[in-house]
C-alpha cells in the first residue's frame, strides 16, 4: 500500500472529516490513478484511505477514516446497500430518485440515479472510475431488476483527467422511460437529457411549487430554464390558466409539451417560447407584462471558482429583471446550482438585484434538494442547490 504524507498542520481538515485534499498540502508521495493509498499526518498519524488522482488539484478523496477499514469490492457493495437503505428509511420511492449522493454517501465522485428500470452511473472521479466493474457488480446483486447506463461525460472529467464515457454498462436497449413524480408522468431520456436525465433534486420545490400556486391562487405563471417542464406541470397542476415556458432547447420544450399533454392538461394553458431566457426577460420587461409567479431555474453558471464573479453577474441579471415582471404581490421562485455560490452570497445577489430593480421582497421560504440528496455535515460543498422563494412587497 503506498503511503501519502501530508505538509505539517494540512491534517486538520481531515480531523475534521472533510473528504478532500488538494495537492498543495501533499509534502510526498504518489500513486496511480484512482488507487487507493494510506494518508498520513506530518508525523506518521494515520489519517485515511484515500484514492489518489494525479492529475486533479483534489488530489485526494477518502473513502474511510478507519485504520482498520479494507478497501475491496466488498466495501463498495456495503457502501451502496447502506446509500440505498437509508432511502428505503426515508419513505422515498426507488423508482424514480438519486441512489448515490457522491461524498454525502461515503463514495465520493459517484452519482447514481435510477430511472424506472434503468441506474444511471455518473463517476466523476479517479478513484470511482477504478472501481467502477465493482460497483457496477454489487448494483446488479442489489437491483437485479435494472439496467445500468453511464453517463461519466460531465467537465469534471476533464479535471480528473479521465475522458467521457457513456453507454451500457449491463443490460442494453431503449434509453427513453417512463417515470412517475407526484402522480405526473414524465419521461426521461437518460442517453442525451441534462446530467443523468432529469433534475430530480427538484422534486420537493416542485410540489412547494403547485402547492403555491394552488393556495395563492396564481393565475399566470413565468417557467424560465424550463427545460422539459417539470414546474410548469406543477404550476399547471396547482391551477394556474396560463403557463409560459421559456428555454434556448427546442428538444427540451418539444418534451415539455408532451408532459402536458401526457398529464391531460389543456395544451391551451401552456405556451412555449424557445429563446435566450435573458433576451426574453428583456423584451417582457419593456411590454410591460406581468406574472403572478416566476421561477428561474438557470443551469450552473459557475464550475469553477474562477467563474463565480462572472456567475454572480448572471444571476443577479436574470432576477434583476424577473423583479420587473412581478406586480406587489407577486412570487419568485429563484434557483442557483453552482456550488461556488454559496446560500449567502446568493442571498445578496438577489437582494442586489432587487434594489437594482426599485423592488423590496420578503423571504418566505429556503429550499435545497430532496431527501435523496443528503448532505454531509462535514462536506459543506455538497450544498450545491440553493432556492429562495420570495414575495415582491
Amino acid at each position: 500500500m503506498k503511503t501519502i504524507r501530508l505538509h505539517p498542520g494540512k491534517e486538520r481538515s481531515l480531523l475534521r472529516r472533510h473528504p478532500w485534499v488538494f495537492a498543495s498540502s501533499i509534502a510526498k508521495g504518489g500513486a496511480d490513478s484512482g488507487e487507493t493509498v494510506r494518508v498520513e499526518a506530518a508525523d506518521g498519524q494515520f489519517l485515511a484511505w484515500a484514492a489518489f488522482s494525479p492529475a486533479s488539484q483534489i488530489r485526494l478523496r477518502v473513502w474511510s477514516f478507519d485504520e482498520a477499514q479494507h478497501i475491496d469490492a466488498a466495501f463498495f457493495s456495503e457502501r451502496l446497500r447502506t446509500a440505498i437503505g437509508r432511502r428505503h428509511t426515508l419513505g422515498i420511492g426507488l423508482t424514480a430518485c438519486r441512489l448515490v449522493h457522491g461524498e454525502s454517501d461515503g463514495l465520493p465522485g459517484c452519482i447514481l440515479d435510477r430511472y424506472a428500470d434503468i441506474v444511471v452511473l455518473q463517476a466523476g472521479s479517479a478513484g470511482i472510475e477504478r472501481w467502477k466493474s465493482a460497483l457496477v457488480g454489487a448494483l446488479r446483486t442489489l437491483m437485479p431488476e435494472v439496467r445500468i447506463y453511464e453517463r461519466s461525460d460531465a467537465a469534471l472529467r476533464e479535471r480528473e483527467g479521465l475522458p467521457q464515457a457513456t453507454g451500457w454498462l449491463h443490460g442494453a436497449g431503449d434509453t427513453q422511460v417512463d417515470i412517475l413524480e407526484n402522480s405526473l408522468r414524465l419521461q426521461v431520456h437518460v442517453a442525451t437529457g441534462h446530467k443523468t436525465g432529469f433534475y430530480l433534486d427538484q422534486r420537493d420545490a416542485r410540489v412547494r411549487f403547485a402547492g403555491l400556486v394552488r393556495s395563492q391562487g396564481l393565475r399566470r405563471v413565468l417557467n424560465c430554464f424550463s427545460y422539459t417542464g417539470g414546474f410548469t406541470l406543477a404550476a399547471l397542476t396547482g391551477g394556474a390558466q396560463q403557463v409560459v415556458s421559456v428555454d434556448s432547447s427546442a428538444p427540451a420544450l418539444a418534451l415539455a409539451a408532451q408532459h402536458v399533454a401526457l398529464n391531460g392538461f389543456d395544451a391551451a394553458r401552456a405556451t412555449f417560447v424557445d429563446a435566450d431566457v435573458n433576451a426574453t426577460l428583456r423584451r417582457l420587461r419593456d411590454e410591460g407584462a406581468q406574472f403572478d409567479a416566476i421561477v428561474l431555474d438557470p443551469p450552473k453558471f459557475a464550475s469553477s471558482p474562477q467563474q463565480v464573479e462572472r456567475a454572480a453577474r448572471a444571476y443577479k441579471d436574470i432576477n434583476r429583471l424577473a423583479f420587473h415582471l412581478l406586480p406587489p404581490g407577486g412570487w419568485l421562485f429563484t434557483f442557483s446550482c453552482s456550488g461556488g455560490v454559496g446560500a449567502d452570497l446568493f442571498q445578496k445577489i438577489v437582494a442586489g438585484a432587487a434594489l437594482d430593480a426599485g423592488a423590496d421582497a420578503q423571504i418566505v421560504a429556503r429550499t435545497g434538494a430532496g431527501l435523496d440528496h443528503p448532505l454531509s455535515l462535514h462536506f459543506p460543498e455538497g450544498e450545491y442547490l440553493k432556492g429562495l422563494l420570495l414575495r415582491k412587497n
